[in-house]
C-alpha cells in the first residue's frame, strides 16, 4: 500500500492515509481511502491487464462531460464525479495504474437484488435525464460519438482460426459456429446503421445492477468509462428483457413521449455486447496473468456468456 500511499500525497495531497482494498469490478481494482477524517474511493486500472487502455483512453474526454452533468442536468448528485489532482487533472498514473480518486459513496450496491418500484422509478427517470443531452452538449469529443465500429472482431475472428490453448478450445468448440453467425449479424447491422440517420444521445452504455447503487432512499449510476453519444438503443438494451421494463418505459415516456425503440440499433448493441463480453473473457485467459481462482471464474463467466449466444 505503500506505492499508492506516495501517489495519493504526491498528486492529491493527501496525508497519512488509510488504504484497505475493497470489492473491485470488471475493469479495475478499488480501494477505500481515509485521510484526516474524511473518505475516499479509489479506482485503479492496472497497466499489466490488456483491457485497461480500452477502459481509459477516453477519461479525459468522458470526464469534463460527467462535470458539465453534475453542474447542469438533474443528474447532480446521482454520479459520481472524480476529484482533480493538485494540477488540475482528472486522473494520475505511474508505472503500475492509472488512478481515479472520487469521493467515497456510503450504501450498497445493487447487485443481483430486484429493483422496488420507487428505484425503477429513480432509474428511468435519470436514464431519460440523460437521453435528453445530444450532440449539442459542449465538450463532447468526436472520439465519444458512435461509429458503429466493432473494432475487435478481426482478432476475434483470427483467435478463432487459429489454434487455441486446450482449456479455451475445450469451452469454444460447441459454441464457434454460433459465434461466427452472430459476428456477421454484427457486422451487417455495422454497415447498415452508418447510412441510418439517428437521433443520438448521451448513453451510460453499461447499466447493470453492479453499477447502481443504494444510498438509503436514493439511487445512484456509477462506472461512466462507457459514456457515449450514440442512439438510446445502447441504454435500452440493458433493460428490455428486465421484468421492468415497461414499467421503466411508462416513466421514460414522461420525458420522451415520441419515442419507439429502433430494433437494428437495439439487435446491434445487443449482438456487439455478447461479442464483447466474450472477447473480454477470451483476453484475459489468453493474455492476462490470473491466479487459478481468478482463472476459473473467468472461465465460468466465459462458459455463461457462449451459452447465452441463441442460434
Amino acid at each position: 500500500m505503500e506505492r499508492l500511499q506516495k501517489m495519493l500525497k504526491d498528486y492529491y495531497g493527501l496525508e497519512h492515509t488509510v488504504v484497505v482494498p475493497q470489492k473491485g469490478g470488471w475493469a479495475a481494482l478499488a480501494y477505500k481511502v481515509q485521510s484526516d477524517g474524511h473518505t475516499y474511493f479509489l479506482k485503479v486500472y492496472e497497466k499489466s491487464r490488456v483491457s485497461t487502455p480500452k477502459w481509459t483512453a477516453l477519461i479525459d474526454d468522458y470526464v469534463p462531460v460527467l462535470l458539465w452533468l453534475e453542474e447542469h442536468s438533474r443528474l447532480k448528485g446521482k454520479i459520481p464525479v472524480p476529484i482533480l489532482t493538485k494540477d488540475g487533472s482528472y486522473q494520475c498514473e505511474d508505472d503500475e495504474g492509472i488512478y481515479l480518486l472520487y469521493e467515497y459513496i456510503v450504501g450498497d450496491t445493487i447487485a443481483d437484488t430486484e429493483l422496488t418500484k420507487d428505484q425503477v422509478r429513480q432509474l428511468a427517470e435519470m436514464i431519460a435525464e440523460l437521453h435528453r443531452y445530444g450532440e449539442e452538449v459542449p465538450l463532447v469529443t468526436s472520439a465519444m460519438k458512435e461509429s458503429f465500429t466493432v473494432p475487435f472482431l478481426e482478432q476475434l475472428r483470427s483467435t478463432l482460426d487459429g489454434e487455441l490453448p486446450d482449456h479455451l478450445g475445450k469451452e469454444l468448440l460447441h459454441h464457434i459456429d454460433r459465434l461466427k453467425k452472430l459476428m456477421l449479424k454484427v457486422e451487417e447491422l455495422s454497415e447498415a446503421l452508418k447510412n441510418r440517420d439517428l437521433r443520438m444521445a448521451l448513453c451510460h452504455t453499461d447499466v447493470h445492477g453492479w453499477n447502481l447503487m443504494s444510498t438509503g432512499q436514493h439511487l445512484k449510476l456509477i462506472d461512466w468509462e462507457g459514456l457515449k453519444l450514440a442512439p438510446v438503443e445502447a441504454d435500452m438494451m440493458s433493460f428490455v428483457d428486465e421484468p421492468y421494463f415497461s414499467e421503466f418505459m411508462r416513466i421514460y415516456a414522461n420525458t420522451h413521449s415520441q419515442y419507439e425503440v429502433n430494433i437494428e440499433a437495439l439487435t446491434f448493441y445487443q449482438g456487439r455486447r455478447k461479442l464483447e463480453d466474450v472477447w473480454e473473457f477470451m483476453e484475459q485467459l489468453l493474455y492476462d496473468t490470473q491466479a487459478d481462482a481468478d482463472r476459473k471464474a473467468t472461465l465460468n463467466h466465459l462458459k455463461k456468456e457462449l451459452e447465452g449466444i441463441t442460434p
